[in-house]
């Protein structure tokens, strides 16, 4: 699952673009508001971190831009501005979890699982879906409550987004997208199909199906 990082301090972004990047995520950093609206107009994130203090603007009027034009996607604002008062104008401004500098990168990644968790009607750490069981905290999955299995980094990051985006098609080039952060020499799309194959032997045929020409679903029920 792919991130928008919104930060300008570059020692603190590189270092929680590196902890994100561990926890199986990839991140796309913006160090302005120009950056952040160009990207958001041309990738698709599961979920953005925000600062508010940024050189060319405030990123709280730039999170009601987005709230006002329909991204609907969860917002951390990651601050420094930390009365209430501030906490207020950033939850009613469409923020969906703000959190003061400094902070504990692991206080920062339990957050943003469990704002995915809500997003996809989860509650646990385990990701239950059609007799798949995803442990989001091992990078591991069990089909029908037999043995786990561990998952390469690539194979957890590809199947945790099918999951959590179940009975729709995604194609090749999305699924990419979502694998690879801009910079990172982005592999061949029909290398998805190899992973796709990877995580059948260890789900079976039935689960992640083939539209010809489209893409792949994976079928929650």
């Amino acid at each position: 699952m792919k991130l928008l990082l919104l930060e300008d301090d570059d020692l603190l972004a590189e270092s929680l673009a590196e902890s994100l990047k561990d926890s199986g995520y990839r991140v796309d950093l913006a160090t302005s508001l120009e950056v952040a609206r160009s990207l958001m107009a041309t990738e698709h994130y599961v979920l953005a971190i925000l600062d508010l203090g940024l050189p060319d603007g405030s990123g709280l009027e730039l999170l009601k831009e987005w709230r006002k034009e329909g991204h609907d996607l969860p917002v951390l604002i990651l601050t420094a501005r930390d009365t209430w008062e501030d906490k207020v104008d950033g939850l009613e401004g469409g923020a969906d979890d703000y959190l003061t500098k400094p902070f504990h990168e692991g206080e920062l990644l339990a957050r943003l699982k469990a704002l995915l968790r809500r997003r996809s009607g989860s509650m646990s750490q385990e990701l239950v879906l059609n007799g798949v069981c995803l442990d989001e905290a091992n990078q591991c999955v069990r089909i029908d409550e037999g043995s786990w299995q561990p998952l390469t980094g690539t194979e957890f990051r590809l199947l945790r987004y099918l999951m959590h985006h179940p009975d729709r098609v995604h194609s090749k080039e999305k699924l990419i997208d979502q694998l690879y952060a801009l910079g990172q020499d982005a592999a061949a799309p029909n290398l998805v199909e190899v992973y796709i194959g990877r995580l059948r032997r260890h789900l079976g045929k039935s689960i992640i199906q083939t539209r010809r020409g489209q893409g792949y679903v994976f079928v929650s029920h």
